[in-house]
């Protein structure tokens, strides 16, 4: 199906949305302020070995020096293929200052060489973060190299090709054998990374050719570049657009900033020449989001319920483990009877449900619940529906029958953070039940805790400092129970309204 890509970019944000028939299905977003530093390469310099610990500080340009433990420093040296291949390859450090790989000394039967005997102070190593600094701790480095790129990741230090474990082991070797002899004219190891199970092998070779040309960049990169250096950051979003969004069904590209424009450019021109024509730059007066109401249905996908086309509406709940969907007809009575009315909404439903799937990118398990309907073709044919939409969906997804109570479960891998848990944060009032107690309910609350405290402590006055609402309650309908509360205790209950407390909170101070 056709889609455009519409890049809304702003120094503190970027905002990319994916639209097809006119309908936003996906949108992503990367905040300046919330990159971190995992997979860049950079050339570091080794300002201290630490062989108690089997350890180095390396100075990588940071604010602290980052830290790199020898395990990170060879890789784990195992018997690959019956025996075979046993030498692992390494950076080793005059190597790694030139981005040059270097076969590792033998291990002895311990499995690796005291860190201290590999590298020393002063010396150039090319290193990748693996955690970004916490607190008063430095980023954790490896000098294990690995670029990821859309469908594979490469091992440019290592000559391994494996499959990822999460696709069905009965296809893994045939996957092997592909990749063998796609790799076969170059160096590096290659892993390749669940989403391509279906690829094909243009794709892989596309993928292939990216990422041993960025490797050639970091190389020569290093040769030039003074110890403290960063070679290789991980990409942007905008440039990852280019890599993993755009696709053959990818009409065009439109980008609001001239700037970005030009650098989207230059990388398509180096790396990803077929998107190269596909660029535009967008200079409409009106927000270039505004052009399919994209920030409206953001808005709309924080919310529990999406109304359907029909009259019919959706209500999605996601939770730490799960997320459900139930179906409702609402007002739609349009159909001749009712299960032609239960059958239209839970195709219209089917359809809504996939396109919510990916533009509030939720994850993990999903449970649906359509719309008992009583004809099994009807069944089948919702079910059909759902499958035809959800293939659409780039993140793989896996899809059960009706069960025994009528509900579809099934599986959308996770990717990265929902749309609701990106921009969005459990309210301060509720802490994210969605409900908060009644003003009475606080009342009683209060009421219970001075009598608790009048057994225990002997005060001149109890003060409650509560809500507006719950003390306005307590003057007017609870001013009787109150006052029987302080006749009962024998001690004056005052009140103090603050307006900063949300309406569950409260204070008793004994004075």
């Amino acid at each position: 199906m056709a889609q455009d890509i519409l890049i809304n970019w702003s120094p503190q944000e970027t905002r990319v949305a994916v639209v097809e028939q006119g309908a936003v299905q996906e949108v992503h977003i990367e905040r300046t302020l919330e990159r971190g530093l995992v997979g860049n390469i950079y050339l570091g310099k080794v300002s201290r070995v630490l062989p108690g610990m089997q350890s180095a500080f390396i100075d990588v340009g940071l604010d602290r020096a980052a830290f790199l433990h020898v395990a990170d420093l060879l890789p784990n040296i195992t018997a690959r293929h019956a025996g075979k291949d046993k030498a692992p390859l390494v950076a080793s450090g005059q190597a790694a200052a030139d981005g040059a790989p270097a076969v590792a000394a033998a291990a002895n039967a311990a499995g690796v060489l005291p860190i201290e005997r590999q590298i020393f102070e002063g010396q150039a190593l090319m290193v990748q973060v693996l955690k970004d600094p916490i607190g008063t701790k430095g980023a954790r480095l490896t000098a294990q190299i690995s670029i990821a790129g859309r469908l594979l990741v490469f091992l440019p230090q290592d000559k391994h090709l494996g499959v990822s474990q999460k696709i069905p082991y009965a296809q893994r070797e045939a996957l092997r054998q592909r990749l063998v002899a796609l790799t076969a004219d170059g160096g590096g190891g290659f892993i390749l990374r669940t989403n391509a199970e279906d690829a094909s092998d243009e794709e892989l070779a596309e993928d292939i050719a990216y990422l041993r040309k960025t490797w050639a960049h970091i190389k020569a990169s290093a040769a030039r570049q003074p110890p403290a250096t960063l070679l290789h950051q991980d990409l942007t979003l905008l440039q990852r657009v280019l890599r993993d969004l755009v696709g053959a069904q990818t009409q065009s590209i439109h980008v609001d900033s001239r700037e970005q424009h030009e650098g989207l450019q230059a990388f398509a021109r180096e790396y990803m020449p077929s998107t190269l024509e596909r660029l535009r730059l967008y200079s409409g007066e009106r927000p270039i989001f505004d052009l399919y109401h994209i920030d409206e249905d953001m808005a709309r996908a924080l919310g529990r319920r999406v109304d359907l086309k029909s009259g019919g509406y959706l209500v999605i709940d996601q939770t730490e483990a799960l997320t459900t969907v139930d179906v409702n007809t609402g007002g739609f009575v349009g159909a001749r009877n009712f299960d032609d009315t239960v059958f239209r909404t839970n195709l219209e439903a089917a359809q809504a449900i996939a396109r919510q799937l990916r533009l509030r990118n939720l994850g993990g398990i999903v449970i649906v619940d359509f719309i008992d309907m009583v004809r099994e073709d009807h069944r089948e044919a919702v079910l059909a529906e759902f499958r035809k939409q959800l293939a659409r969906d780039r993140v793989k997804t896996m899809i059960g029958g009706f069960s025994q109570l009528g509900l579809v479960e099934m599986t959308r891998k996770r990717t990265r953070e929902s749309l609701a848990q990106l921009l969005s944060e459990p309210c301060a009032a509720c802490g994210g039940k969605g409900q908060v107690k009644t003003a009475r309910t606080v009342c009683y609350d209060v009421l219970r805790e001075i009598l608790r405290e009048a057994r225990a402590f002997n005060p001149r006055e109890f003060r409650v400092v509560a809500s507006p609402q719950v003390i306005e309650l307590f003057l007017d309908e609870e001013s009787a129970h109150l006052a029987g509360l302080s006749d009962f205790i024998g001690k004056p209950i005052s009140l103090q309204s603050e307006g900063s407390m949300t309406q569950e909170q409260y204070d008793i101070v004994l004075l």
